[in-house]
């Protein structure tokens, strides 16, 4: 029966995608290599932040989503990236496959809270892999399952990331806003003439700022 283990060879930013995307190289390696005729994968992507540390800025940026650092041994968690299905055509021995992981600068999302308040180094990933093997025995096709316990760790550089969201968003940031907030900036800005969304934040700023002043 195929015994596949897996380990993650690279990752980079994946151009001309429809949205932002990052394409993760994924080895797979049979340990008695025999005639695969494919693989139904199952991809869950978690970010491991408990695998890292984190400068006084970090933790500064990263307050809202765990708290006090004093809190952080009960508060930091695995953190939900996305689930991928690949379809693995036939292989022996060994293949690489790509694993596509949509991503989005939505601000309300935790991954991209988590990511954005990091300022250099890497992202700690888990790749945690299932999903059914078809392979040949005597001319018969089988059908076997990737074990739960089979996953892969990944230290993801926070540059490739970022070299990602400047390829779809140059010099900009998405912010999602309830709809009657988003009324009141859309009157302010009619009301006061002011062209564009960017001009209309940073009067709003320097009108807060002069009040605290």
């Amino acid at each position: 029966m195929p015994d596949l283990q897996f380990q993650i060879d690279s990752v980079e930013a994946t151009p001309n995608a429809a949205v932002p995307q990052l394409t993760f190289k994924v080895r797979a390696t049979d340990s008695e290599p025999q005639p695969i005729h494919s693989v139904a994968l199952r991809v869950q992507i978690q970010i491991e932040p408990v695998r890292r540390r984190y400068t006084p800025a970090e933790q500064e940026h990263l307050h809202e989503l765990f708290g006090e650092p004093e809190r952080w041994s009960k508060s930091v968690h695995p953190l939900l990236w996305t689930n991928a299905n690949v379809n693995v055509p036939a292989f022996l021995g060994s293949t690489v496959m790509d694993v596509p992981v949509p991503c989005t600068f939505d601000f309300n999302v935790a991954v991209t809270k988590y990511i954005y308040g990091l300022e250099a180094g890497e992202i700690p990933v888990t790749l945690l892999f299932s999903g059914t093997i078809f392979h040949n025995v005597h001319g018969s096709l089988q059908i076997a399952q990737i074990p739960w316990n089979r996953e892969a760790s990944f230290r993801l550089p926070l540059h490739v990331w970022k070299q990602m969201m400047d390829l779809y968003y140059p010099n900009t940031a998405w912010l999602c806003l309830q709809r009657d907030v988003f009324e009141k900036l859309y009157e302010f800005k009619a009301r006061h003439g002011i062209p564009t969304w960017e001009q209309a934040l940073e009067r709003i700023l320097e009108r807060t700022a002069e009040v605290q002043s």
